[in-house]
């Protein structure tokens, strides 16, 4: 049973097609989230979420569900054994990608999430890999280390 959601915007000066391109594009993925987003994204398609180390390993895997260029992508998100009808059901996704003049607010909304901790691992990860979308979209270089391997932040 699912315990959360959790959303998370960030506001980016670039077009809804760069941030469609930063989301769908192996290479843009691998550049700022150190794995490569592969799919044909289309709707029932499998997507992968593979290592940037050669490895071919995909830590994560899903199925896309909605792909509605360049304003909104829907995919499931789990590991590897819970993709396809396994015991666990996986997580859902979904960014929207909202245009306003110079800028675009791009939200993730991630759901189903399986209890306290999975939410924890998002509310850290989430901002760490849009951070670096938004730094590698304004401009073209990614940070220079890897956000979501800080340690995270402490509740006061």
């Amino acid at each position: 049973m699912s315990i959360a959601t959790y959303s998370y915007p960030t506001y980016v000066r670039a077009s809804a097609d760069q941030v469609w391109s930063a989301l769908t594009d192996a290479d843009l993925t691998a550049r700022y989230w150190g794995h490569a987003n592969v799919s044909d994204w289309r709707p029932g398609s499998r997507w992968q979420h593979v290592r940037t180390d050669g490895s071919g390993v995909a830590d994560v895997v899903g199925r896309v569900l909605a792909a509605e260029p360049p304003t909104r992508l829907v995919i499931t998100f789990g590991e590897p054994s819970t993709d396809d009808g396994a015991a666990t059901e996986p997580s859902v996704v979904t960014f929207l990608v909202e245009p306003y003049r110079d800028i675009v607010r791009l939200t993730v909304t991630h759901e189903k999430l399986p209890d306290a901790q999975a939410l924890r691992d998002v509310a850290h990860g989430w901002p760490a890999v849009l951070s670096n979308l938004k730094t590698l979209l304004e401009t073209g270089e990614a940070l220079p280390q890897r956000p979501w391997e800080t340690a995270p932040a402490e509740a006061p």
